[in-house]
């Protein structure tokens, strides 16, 4: 197959922002703060992670969430820069 010769977009960090912004999230309380949670197919899972809630590795290929506040006074992108990959079970128990 012949080889496309056509540029391709590059990715900037507004790309990504929006792009992470425009998923399935949900916004969720905890504490008396606002959080959104992003769910991670394992299809997605494409990296390793620490969970926060208990300090082991989210393996490649695990089913997880994304947690990132939602109030937060810095601004949408400080607070995306901030996110965090959960466990599922551990964010439930959080």
């Amino acid at each position: 197959m012949p080889r496309s010769n056509r540029r391709r977009p590059e990715a900037t960090d507004d790309d990504s922002f929006e792009r992470f912004l425009g998923g399935l999230k949900r916004t969720e309380s905890r504490r008396g703060l606002e959080y959104y949670v992003q769910p991670v197919s394992p299809a997605k899972a494409l990296k390793e992670y620490t969970c926060p809630g208990c300090s082991q590795i989210v393996a490649v290929g695990v089913a997880h969430l994304v947690v990132w506040r939602a109030d937060g006074i810095m601004g949408d992108a400080a607070d995306l820069a901030a996110r965090r990959h959960w466990h599922s079970h551990c964010w439930r128990t959080s």
